[in-house]
């Protein structure tokens, strides 16, 4: 399979306080799969996204199928949305398909929102 990845951002200076995870995944959560009315996040299609002492994020994401129209562009929409975010670095975004995504990763919110209750 084809291997989707985008990095931006820039080293961040040094003294200042990395971004905490809930302000991670609040930018993450302005993300959304146009074919899908649910984030990103709650979606379930974030799989890793880590925060080094130097302010350097690294996620790991999939995609709700292989063939996905938007794979390309993906992780460039997720990573423009945490490289603004004060407390982050260089942020690397990296599509993965292994584990494969399901819909039981989804959030409760998200089933709801799609009538899966």
């Amino acid at each position: 399979m084809t291997e989707f990845s985008e990095t931006m951002g820039e080293p961040l200076a040094e003294g200042v306080t990395i971004a905490t995870e809930e302000q991670m995944v609040e930018a993450m959560r302005t993300v959304f799969d146009p074919e899908i009315p649910v984030n990103i996040y709650d979606l379930g299609l974030i799989y890793t996204c880590d925060i080094t002492a130097d302010g350097t994020v690294s996620v790991e994401m999939s995609l709700t199928a292989p063939g996905c129209p938007v794979a390309g562009e993906m992780p460039g929409m997720v990573a423009s949305a945490l490289a603004p975010l004060e407390g982050t670095g260089e942020v690397t975004v990296k599509i993965v398909w292994d584990p494969a995504w399901t819909p039981d990763l989804m959030s409760e919110d998200a089933k709801l929102a799609l009538g899966m209750f």
